[in-house]
């Protein structure tokens, strides 16, 4: 029932996702999201661990592209100082800011790995698309207005998940 929003792998923050364990996975390519998987969603600009796990990325051969919901200004204003690409007003979980990211990869699906902190939106997208996912711990223990629906229902899905026996990173 829960194929499509189970993750392949769950991490507690994007610095558990090296170049070797993509290299392991045969991953050249990471779709990201923003807001609470890079930074807390509030924050406009790249930390400094950031901008050390792109460049790290960079220099193992990982093309890195943002995919956000996010508005123009948000997501342009983070990415174009690292120098990333970016998708904004993705409409995650829709097909079609995926398909672009692979495009302006020039990626295969089985190449490319989908990172984001939500089930809703960047679980359930990568994986329609057939993509690895990485279910990140949330940034920060906040969110926007939209984002709350989403994590009510998530906790659903979690609550849901611990009472078949699958384990997440709620229980690490």
């Amino acid at each position: 029932m829960y194929n499509f929003l189970l993750p392949d792998a769950y991490v507690n923050s994007v610095y558990e996702i090296t170049p070797e364990r993509l290299h392991e996975l045969g991953i050249q390519g990471i779709i990201t999201d923003l807001d609470n998987t890079l930074v807390e969603w509030d924050r406009a600009d790249a930390t400094e661990e950031i901008i050390a796990w792109f460049a790290q990325l960079q220099d193992a051969g990982i093309h890195v592209i943002i995919v956000s919901n996010n508005n123009e200004e948000r997501v342009k204003h983070f990415a174009t100082p690292l120098g990333i690409p970016y998708i904004h007003r993705a409409k995650k979980p829709l097909g079609s800011a995926y398909y672009a990211g692979l495009l302006k990869l020039r990626l295969r699906r089985d190449k490319v790995a989908m990172v984001g902190d939500q089930l809703l939106t960047d679980i359930f997208g990568g994986k329609r698309q057939k993509l690895y996912t990485f279910l990140v711990r949330p940034v920060a223990e906040s969110d926007g207005v939209v984002t709350l629906f989403n994590r009510f229902i998530e906790r659903r899905i979690f609550n849901d998940l611990k009472r078949k026996g699958i384990t997440t990173w709620e229980e690490k």
